[in-house]
């Protein structure tokens, strides 16, 4: 294993400490491992949090900021974190407005967001709503979930509900147009590479040099079928035939977003994209708006995502409104 770390053990807290060195507009608790934006909590609006297992850097501490989240929880790698993590968070960006928690469906997160709603509610009364994204289409019940598990779509749908908190839209409003987006988001993705964890020193996974994953979760899950290595268009096509197979998007044009793994250069991701808009023209999708980068990554796996969001005029709005973020920015 090579790696730019001083210990597996400490990779976590070197990490934080280096976001808190960096951005200056961040304010982190190293302790509860949280990072929020400086001017939290902010009068009148929303509370926005997130958080999981770290490793997919920069979800979620990376969006921490105005126009997307208020606070992110970090949990070991690809661990959930705990309650304890997530009830500090909720009662530290509670403005009097409420708390959205924004939760991947992975079985740890559900499980410890909800008991962090409740516990936050009864100690201080704050108003909790929860939005669990379940967007990849790859497979049902995996190994760390019942149903399907939630991927890209956070990454937009933390965006998009950012900027509705921002306009000062209420709590429930809020909750609406991120279930909206993940209602209308599809996901899938694959690997050519398994990915390192720092604690383990060794794969995740074994895959051979001439085989990839169709299907792969960002913990290194198993997807649907591992098959030879084939060009880029040919990968497309696996990758989008389920996801427009899945849902109608000719009726509204698109937000694509194409995701790097960790381990693959941009210069593949654009030749990803270049792939899935051509099947997008012959497919009568239009697209709207684009995203190509490693924004929810897995550590060290080279491999890519896809994610369609059908958006509507409201949500290429709050898509273009301002964001200021260590991981995304624009409009600022």
């Amino acid at each position: 294993m090579k790696k730019l770390i001083n210990d597996p053990a400490t990779v976590i807290p070197d990490a934080l400490r280096g976001l808190a060195a960096a951005h200056s507009e961040l304010r982190v608790d190293f302790e509860n491992r949280i990072v929020y934006r400086a001017d939290a909590p902010v009068s009148g609006k929303v509370g926005l949090i997130s958080g999981g297992g770290s490793g997919h850097e920069p979800l979620h501490g990376g969006f921490v900021g105005p126009g997307m989240l208020d606070a992110a929880c970090a949990g070991e790698v690809f661990t959930s974190p705990v309650p304890d993590q997530m009830v500090a968070a909720t009662k530290a960006v509670d403005a009097g407005a409420g708390v959205l928690h924004i939760v991947k469906n992975y079985t740890g997160d559900v499980m410890n967001f909800e008991m962090a709603a409740e516990i936050a509610a009864a100690e201080t009364g704050v108003e909790v709503a929860s939005v669990v994204t379940n967007d990849d289409v790859a497979v049902e019940d995996s190994l760390y979930t019942a149903g399907r598990r939630g991927v890209g779509v956070t990454v937009l749908l933390e965006k998009i509900a950012g900027a509705a908190a921002e306009e000062g839209r209420p709590l429930a409003a809020v909750a609406e147009v991120a279930r909206k987006v993940n209602a209308n988001g599809r996901s899938m993705g694959m690997a050519l590479t398994s990915c390192t964890v720092p604690a383990a020193g060794k794969p995740t996974f074994d895959l051979p040099d001439n085989e990839m994953e169709i299907g792969i979760g960002i913990h290194g899950e198993p997807g649907r079928r591992r098959v030879p290595v084939a060009p880029a268009r040919e990968i497309a096509e696996m990758l989008m035939t389920p996801i427009l197979s899945d849902l109608d998007f000719k009726q509204d044009a698109v937000i694509v977003f194409v995701n790097g793994m960790g381990g693959t250069p941009l210069i593949e991701l654009y030749v990803m994209y270049h792939e899935v808009a051509e099947i997008l023209a012959k497919s009568g999708v239009s697209i709207a708006r684009s995203l190509v980068g490693p924004y929810i990554t897995s550590l060290d796996m080279a491999g890519c995502s896809v994610t369609l969001v059908k958006a509507d005029d409201e949500l290429l709005r709050l898509w273009d409104a301002p964001v200021r973020t260590p991981g995304l920015r624009w409009g600022v």
